[in-house]
């Protein structure tokens, strides 16, 4: 008897709403985590050039771990506006106090694949710096991070 590969179609697929608390959860553990999630990798229909995955929210992402003695310190995230002397220059300490949504976003965006179909992957994603999120109509379930 054969078996018949199953293909995901992109008006076909079902999709959840999941969030996650940051608190305490190491920062590129967790982007790599949402990234699965967000491109369906974690489904038996994956289908690589179809957005099957599923809505993330994360809530809490200032409380993010890092790893390592000095990474708040020595990890920088570099800007460049093209122009001369337009290179802006931050570290992980600044981006934790100042920007840590988007920071969590940059981890996850580099783990998307690029172009069309990671662009639209990415809008799946909210990121929250504190514990509350405006997205309680869709009825979200709570994933809980297992060591």
């Amino acid at each position: 008897m054969q078996r018949q590969t199953t293909i995901a179609h992109a008006g076909k697929v079902e999709r959840k709403w999941y969030v996650i608390d940051a608190t305490n959860i190491p920062y590129g553990r967790l982007a790599s985590f949402v990234a699965v999630k967000l491109m369906g990798k974690d489904k038996p229909i994956y289908t690589p050039n179809v957005d099957c995955g599923d809505y993330v929210i994360i809530v809490n992402c200032e409380k993010v771990a890092l790893s390592g003695k000095n990474k708040l310190q020595n990890k920088k995230y570099y800007n460049d506006s093209q122009y001369t002397g337009g290179l802006r220059v931050r570290t992980a300490g600044e981006m934790i106090e100042r920007y840590p949504e988007e920071m969590i976003q940059r981890a996850v965006w580099g783990m998307l694949p690029k172009g069309v179909l990671g662009r639209q992957i990415a809008k799946k994603l909210f990121v929250y710096a504190g514990p509350d999120h405006k997205h309680e109509a869709q009825k979200p379930e709570v994933l809980v991070w297992k060591k």
